[in-house]
């Protein structure tokens, strides 16, 4: 097999104008408490790259502009659109009250595996990650619509913040296609 990598040039890559003019997936990110600065600007290259409508930093999360969340994001926190909402309890009930479906990423009592999860294209999702040992507040665990489990069968009993942010919105994202 003689496969040569592509250079960056060869790229069919959007400009950051042809993103903001894009028609976004219908998935909105919401961090909470969110501690590390390097896992919050790998969430902005995740959502960049597949399009998503936007990212909400709740809590203790950082906000851009900050170099940790710059040396992760490689620029993709001027391509994304992001907001800061202190509450995430507020923020939750004014997206369910727009019609946008929560789902808590977390492991908790009928949880539905993500494997098994079925978004419907006619409705948009936010998808709530929590504090890095906490998780997602038992509070939004209960305003969700759906709580998300991603199927693990090893010996540990989570995946870094910014894995499981890949992991399912990718997983979404080749649903909603």
């Amino acid at each position: 097999m003689n496969n040569r990598k592509l250079k960056n040039s060869e790229l069919t890559r959007k400009s950051i104008t042809d993103f903001k003019e894009a028609v976004k997936t219908p998935i909105i990110i919401i961090l909470d408490n969110i501690r590390s600065l390097n896992n919050v600007g790998s969430v902005f290259r995740t959502a960049d790259a597949f399009l998503i409508e936007k990212i909400y930093l709740c809590g203790i999360t950082a906000s851009p502009p900050h170099r940790d969340i710059q040396k992760t994001a490689l620029g993709a926190t001027d391509s994304v659109s992001w907001e800061y909402v202190e509450d995430v309890v507020t923020l939750t009930r004014k997206l369910q009250n727009e019609g946008v479906q929560i789902c808590a990423v977390e492991q908790a009592e009928d949880a539905i595996m993500l494997n098994e999860f079925e978004p419907s294209s006619h409705k948009k999702y936010a998808v709530v990650f929590g504090n890095e040992v906490k998780g997602v507040q038992q509070e939004i665990v209960s305003l969700s619509n759906a709580v998300i489990e991603i199927p693990q069968v090893g010996t540990k009993h989570s995946l870094n913040i910014s894995v499981s942010c890949g992991v399912v919105v990718w997983d979404l994202y080749s649903k909603l296609l």
